[in-house]
């Protein structure tokens, strides 16, 4: 990250130079007269390019105003393009029937989370999870399968979602048992979770094979890639997209900000 800064305000400084540089280039020489005057002197690059490194070395707090300034135009330029993507797949992140729900399934308000079973900071938020639907009986927390931690995790997002087609109604106790281990969730250990929530472990291993569970997935890659998820856990809720685990009073905010807009639509 610092050298992402610093790479980001060496660029500020770049660009700084060379309009520096077009401006003299482009300034216009002085005309002679009859007058004493002192003529104007002509600038290379070099000697432009001096002056500004002299002037931000002088004031190197110009550079942090520029770096904030861009940060703060790329996200609300993130913000625009996320409600658009919003807006135009709202049946598709809010209503998919391949989701699994946890909290109320008729809630007003909903959560959507982009989760992978063996992302570390997924099993440290699921804590604010439980807490939010406890919370809000109206909330409805929809769970993206969106398995993007290598092979164990496809596997394992493989049987989740088989499982969530055969027994929807035990979907959120399977989802909070194999997020919540220890251990690194796989196919094997997945399974192992579904029989014991009453599984038939030969329907469960059929199931796996429905090519709708790749199709699933697919759209979800897609899906998060416009909406630039690149980790997990990632959250849309009403209008906004969450990046991280913010911690539940950060969510709390967000859903009751959607909570409000929602109640002033009528919806």
């Amino acid at each position: 990250m610092k050298k992402a800064i610093l790479l980001g305000t060496t660029s500020i400084a770049l660009a700084f130079a060379m309009l520096a540089t077009g401006f003299i280039a482009g300034k216009p020489s002085a005309v002679a007269d009859d007058s004493p005057q002192i003529a104007e002197k002509s600038m290379d690059r070099a000697e432009v390019e001096q002056i500004v490194r002299e002037y931000l070395v002088a004031n190197p707090e110009i550079l942090a105003e520029m770096q904030a300034a861009l940060d703060a135009k790329q996200k609300e330029e993130q913000r625009i393009a996320s409600l658009q993507v919003i807006e135009q797949n709202r049946a598709e992140i809010f209503q998919s029937p391949h989701d699994g729900i946890v909290g109320n399934p008729d809630g007003k308000i909903t959560i959507v989370e982009f989760y992978d079973y063996n992302c570390g900071f997924c099993k440290r938020a699921q804590d604010d999870m439980l807490a939010l639907t406890a919370a809000n009986p109206n909330l409805r927390f929809v769970l993206k399968e969106f398995p993007i931690l290598g092979p164990d995790s496809q596997k394992a997002h493989v049987v989740s979602q088989a499982f969530q087609y055969l027994m929807p109604e035990k979907y959120a106790d399977f989802h909070n048992q194999l997020l919540g281990s220890r251990s690194r969730a796989s196919e094997a250990s997945a399974i192992k979770v579904a029989v014991s929530l009453g599984a038939d472990e030969a329907a469960l291993r059929e199931a796996m094979k429905d090519p709708r569970i790749v199709e699933t997935f697919n759209q979800t890659y897609d899906l998060a890639n416009k909406l630039a998820i690149t980790g997990t856990p990632s959250y849309v809720v009403g209008n906004e997209v969450v990046f991280g685990a913010l911690g539940k009073d950060v969510l709390a905010e967000k859903i009751a900000a959607a909570e409000a807009a929602c109640t002033a639509d009528a919806c």
